[in-house]
């Protein structure tokens, strides 16, 4: 006689998903209530769900007050997420899905990363790449670099190498660490001349310089030394130097080497990525003289 069979079997997942969407932010059966924002909103929820779904929540639900054996009951003060990026993130515990947008998706990766959720972290670097843009590059950049994203990282240089000229232009740029903007600086393919590149890493600079209250030859002293200042031609040398007396951006010997690099017609005592023209560069006359002799 045969043994008993078994199967499992799966049913319509769309209108599991739909059900359980149903009881996203619901007060009716929620027994746990987040208060999110500055907007204090009231976010509702269910134990259950985002204990077995977040090992993050699971312990902040469990662990109870000291000198208590009981859990805590809420309500839990959220005041540094925005009501919206929390939804998200409740959203995807309970239907695998998320909905998202250029405004919240790169604070969702964020809170993705705070809470373990690596599927969701998925999701968003996805619709990141899919929806980068020339004002949100920078950003989207810093935080693949921030979080290790190295994917993404690539992704957003790629996309900067393909505008680098407007890409320096935004917001976003004058707001990129000296670390992230120097990791941009080495790469050869930037679609822009060296002389508008130091002018840009001039007015990063400035903006750094009063956000960090420090001097702006300190806060630029990792990106200048990726400027590469053997490709000016002599003029741009002095219009540089006399910018240079102003805030001491560029060290006096990097711009001595570069001067030297004319002298001696070759880029003698330059590291060879000095002397290289990146894909944007204009072509000087004495560029024939470095890129041969670059060692």
């Amino acid at each position: 006689m045969a043994g008993p069979c078994s199967a499992r079997l799966q049913g319509d997942a769309a209108a599991f998903t739909a059900a359980l969407r149903t009881l996203v932010n619901n007060p009716q059966f929620s027994d746990v209530m987040f208060v999110v924002g500055q907007e204090q909103q009231k976010v509702f929820a269910h134990r259950c769900v985002l204990a077995c779904r977040c090992q993050a929540f699971r312990g902040m639900l469990s662990q109870a007050p000291v000198g208590s054996s009981v859990p805590p009951q809420g309500p839990f003060i959220l005041g540094n997420v925005q009501p919206e990026v929390f939804l998200a993130v409740i959203e995807f515990l309970y239907t695998n899905s998320v909905t998202l947008n250029s405004h919240i998706a790169l604070e969702v990766l964020t809170s993705s990363v705070e809470y373990g959720l690596q599927d969701l972290c998925k999701l968003c670097v996805k619709f990141i790449k899919d929806t980068l843009s020339v004002e949100q590059v920078c950003e989207a950049l810093q935080a693949a670099v921030t979080y290790g994203q190295v994917d993404l990282q690539q992704h957003c240089l790629a996309f900067i190498e393909g505008c680098t000229a407007a890409v320096v232009q935004t917001q976003g740029f004058r707001e990129l660490s000296d670390v992230v903007l120097a990791q941009v600086l080495r790469s050869d393919r930037l679609a822009v001349d060296e002389l508008d590149l130091v002018q840009a890493v001039r007015e990063w600079a400035h903006v750094s310089s009063a956000v960090l209250e420090r001097p702006v030859p300190e806060v630029a002293a990792l990106p200048v030394r990726e400027l590469r200042l053997p490709l000016l031609a002599p003029s741009e040398l002095v219009t540089l130097e006399s910018y240079n007396q102003q805030d001491l951006l560029i060290p006096v010997e990097n711009i001595a080497a570069a001067w030297r690099a004319h002298a001696l017609r070759r880029g003698s005592g330059v590291p060879s990525r000095l002397c290289r023209p990146r894909r944007g560069t204009r072509p000087r006359d004495h560029h024939k003289h470095l890129e041969p002799h670059a060692k």
